[in-house]
């Protein structure tokens, strides 16, 4: 026999937790259930914030959410970001906030918060049905017919909570539900990785393996910056990572034209103040040979490697360092190349870019389409920054199902 519920919540992650727990908290009496094909709800929220869960941010601007339709993404953050405090104080979750405006819970770990919602998942006695995976969906005589590997569910509302790609098959990404909503006939925006590593051409990076840097990071595509970020890079042996790296990471594959990644390890000096030093810098070091050239100011390695690109013999003296090679020297300095061919891919992402379409959905994120379907969180075409932009828009767009929910399942007999 089917199993029958109010609402069906397909996906046990961020948004389908907090859209459980907030339904079920403002309608006491509603059945609620939430399909979810992996082991235990939440385990990609573990990962999240390095296992410290950045739960949102100080500071939510437009500017650190992506979206086509950014009127609609606007609507969402404006009408439903100012409860997630209050919300998780419900939980028992103690917010505190970094110098960058980056919002943990006071533990610092990530676990706490998914137990957190768990609990309340089993006090407000939602059903959780683990191992079990959405096979199809079809709307009969009003309700909602989920057919899954081991039961039939039936539900006078059903929210697709089910994430995209980003962590891969391990962590529950198989991009499963978004592939039947995508075959159902909703408009899909492209779907690429996003906070993530980037591969680049390896000559380079191979010899700089390990090692940190503070630098601008600029993605170009021809002449055109993409973005500008600035933090600590790591050359890889595939290519650069980093928190800079990873912010850029999601113009990558968005349009075809061949990027490129400058760096520039000098932002507090302009061209001509760094040649000016560089200059005063070959008179001063004179005796010494051009492998030490840059001992004292730049990593050593990464300071031959520049001199080697510049043309400069290592074993050469520095006295025969032209200034024409200086001057490419603080060409490098402000801008290293790295030609990008790609990133580390889905599996290594933290989030995905693209999505369906908030066209398809109204104003409580209702299906126009299908009326008593809803979705929420990374399905849709919204993805964030670093710094707890992505897990807000799960909370959000949460909250804003959760009310659409029951305004909807009011008028339903």
């Amino acid at each position: 026999m089917p199993l029958i519920y109010d609402c069906l919540i397909i996906g046990g992650g961020a948004a389908g937790m907090c859209a459980a727990i907030s339904l079920k908290m403002n309608n006491p009496s509603y059945k609620i259930a939430i399909i979810e094909q992996l082991s235990r709800v939440g385990k990609k929220l573990i990962v999240t914030g390095n296992g410290r869960c950045n739960i949102t941010n100080a500071d939510l601007s437009y500017n650190s959410f992506h979206s086509e339709n950014e009127g609609f993404l606007k609507h969402i953050l404006d009408n439903y970001s100012g409860e997630t405090e209050s919300f998780f104080e419900g939980l028992g979750v103690v917010f505190t906030t970094d110098d960058r405006g980056r919002v943990y819970p006071n533990s610092l770990q990530a676990s706490s918060v998914v137990d957190a919602l768990r609990f309340k998942i089993e006090e407000l006695n939602i059903q959780v049905f683990t191992e079990t995976k959405m096979l199809s969906y079809k709307k009969k005589n009003a309700k909602f017919e989920v057919e899954t590997d081991k039961e039939i569910f039936i539900g006078k509302a059903l929210l697709i909570a089910a994430g995209l790609f980003s962590g891969g098959r391990k962590l529950g990404s198989d991009g499963a539900a978004f592939g039947l909503m995508k075959s159902s006939g909703y408009k899909t925006v492209k779907t690429t990785p996003a906070i993530v590593q980037l591969k680049t051409e390896s000559d380079i990076v191979r010899q700089l393996k390990g090692i940190k840097v503070d630098a601008d990071v600029i993605l170009k595509e021809g002449g055109k910056t993409l973005r500008q970020e600035f933090g600590e890079v790591l050359f890889c042996d595939y290519g650069l990572s980093g928190p800079p790296i990873m912010q850029v990471s999601r113009f990558v594959e968005r349009s075809k034209g061949a990027k490129t990644i400058y760096l520039d390890l000098m932002p507090h000096l302009d061209f001509n103040s760094l040649f000016e030093l560089l200059l005063r810098r070959c008179k001063t070091l004179k005796d010494r040979k051009a492998e030490e050239f840059f001992t004292g100011f730049l990593n050593k390695r990464l300071g031959q490697v520049i001199i080697k690109i510049a043309g400069v013999k290592l074993g050469d003296s520095v006295t025969a360092i032209t200034s024409s090679q200086v001057k490419k020297i603080a060409s490098l300095i402000k801008a290293l190349p790295f030609n990008v061919i790609g990133t580390t891919g889905f599996e290594n992402s933290q989030v995905t870019a693209g999505g369906i379409s908030l066209d398809e959905f109204n104003s409580s994120l209702m299906s126009v389409r299908e009326e008593g379907l809803f979705a929420a969180g990374e399905i849709l075409d919204v993805d964030g920054d670093c710094g707890g932009f992505n897990l807000q828009w799960a909370w959000s767009s949460a909250f804003c199902v959760a009310k659409g929910i029951a305004a909807y399942l009011g008028g339903v007999k």
